[in-house]
């Protein structure tokens, strides 16, 4: 970790470098320069104006520096940028979902609608205040884990080769009937809710931190090996279209890609079938069915390292219940966790793609440690001056290049508290006590 982490002299190295226009010859790189400051202008004073709605605060800058690159479509990035201020316009955006990557999800899970999005969003909000999710990670107590792991095995173990978690489960090995004489569906519900909830807040920032880049979705590793018609019930079936319904419509955009691995005749000729009924076209596009002989397959986006031993890989996790019970992976290392659960990844480099060319173009926003989660399903409705932070858990605002406020799933990993943009000879800062300078 030392190395990730050893990012202090990071600004300095920013500044003199100049790396950022070389590309550029020296009347473009002048023209380029004076529309950043500009735009920085412009933002600062944006930003400088909201938070101060919520209270002045001395920022700190003496804290780690983690770089975590983000790259985005300018495409996607200029409809991210037009369902964020009709949200805040209808005051439906609470600081813990003002996040760039989340609205993205929600954009790309409607087509890119923002009617459609805003529809879905409002069904999302309305949810999470009935349902408690904000404070499901606090409030809720899985006593009965235990014994649901010995008939449902499942778990997070390591990272593809993009840095994802991968998440496992061995289905062929569940017993649904025994599972149903442990726990009920509506208590496995709010498990799966909390796991989730765990995957966006801690999971997803912890293996940003570790790969430096942006994750915001997972690998998953279905094992039917020895499934058949008595791994399914009455109950199955409703647990099944009950987690459907809620990853679907509450978290979507979430899965990177599934590979379902041991997959017999049987599988193939009548369960899957049966479960596509259960997923929407985009999920199954998703989906990968591969025989027994083909776990080899796993091992092209997933290293043998990360997979254990039943999965074709060279992982032998040697704690009780094995690798489904490590938990192994990034969330597991004690430094990004404080990282993470301290708000301290503080710069995030962002590159946006502009038609056919890529124009890099950093940002660097500065992460403060979070001092308290807010549990408000809505800004207006607790008047809460404290920010929710989801990625390192519970920052505030999201950065474009267009320069103005976001989001939810970026803001997991950026903070607006303060904007600082760094070029060959720019530096422009905005604190929430500051006028913004040049």
């Amino acid at each position: 970790m030392s190395e990730g982490l050893d990012g202090v002299g990071l600004c300095d190295e920013i500044r003199e470098s100049g790396s950022y226009f070389d590309n550029y010859d020296d009347d473009r790189q002048k023209s380029k320069i004076g529309s950043l400051k500009k735009k920085a202008l412009n933002a600062s004073n944006k930003f400088t104006h909201s938070i101060r709605k919520r209270g002045k605060r001395k920022i700190d800058y003496r804290v780690p520096a983690v770089p975590i690159e983000d790259i985005r479509d300018e495409k996607e990035e200029g409809v991210v940028i037009e369902l964020h201020q009709r949200l805040l316009d209808r005051d439906l955006l609470p600081a813990r979902h003002d996040d760039y990557h989340t609205l993205l999800r929600f954009l790309k899970s409607r087509d890119f609608s923002i009617d459609r999005t805003i529809q879905m969003w409002e069904e999302m909000l309305a949810w999470r205040k009935e349902y408690g999710t904000d404070t499901i990670l606090e409030d809720f107590e899985f006593e009965e884990l235990e014994e649901v792991l010995q008939y449902y095995p499942q778990g997070y173990h390591g990272v593809d080769n993009e840095g994802r978690p991968v998440y496992i489960e061995r289905l062929g090995k569940a017993h649904p009937g025994k599972l149903m004489h442990i726990t009920s569906i509506d208590r496995y519900l709010k498990y799966h809710v909390q796991e989730f909830e765990r995957a966006l807040q801690e999971k997803f920032p912890a293996c940003s931190i570790a790969a430096k880049k942006q994750i915001c979705s997972t690998t998953t590793i279905l094992d039917v090996q020895g499934l058949g018609m008595k791994n399914f019930s009455r109950a199955a079936a409703s647990l099944l279209s009950a987690i459907s319904k809620i990853d679907n419509s509450y978290y979507p955009e979430t899965l990177n890609q599934m590979y379902v691995v041991n997959a017999g005749p049987g599988f193939k000729k009548m369960l899957w079938p049966a479960a596509q009924k259960f997923l929407d076209a985009k999920t199954i596009s998703k989906i990968h069915v591969l025989e027994p002989k083909s776990l080899t397959r796993l091992q092209e986006v997933i290293h043998p390292s990360q997979l254990p031993d039943f999965l074709g890989g060279s992982c032998t996790c040697s704690v009780e219940g094995g690798c489904l019970r490590s938990s192994r992976g990034p969330w597991a290392d004690p430094d990004i966790m404080k990282l993470v659960h301290n708000g301290e990844a503080t710069f995030t480099g962002q590159i946006t793609r502009i038609g056919n060319e890529q124009m890099k173009v950093n940002y660097f926003s500065q992460i403060q440690p979070r001092k308290e989660r807010a549990s408000d399903t809505s800004a207006a409705e607790s008047g809460s001056d404290v920010d929710d932070c989801s990625s390192p858990p519970g920052q505030r605002g999201f950065s474009f290049p267009p320069l103005t406020p976001v989001h939810e799933e970026v803001r997991k990993l950026f903070s607006w508290d303060s904007l600082v943009i760094f070029s060959k000879d720019i530096r422009c800062t905005c604190t929430s006590d500051e006028s913004p300078s040049t």
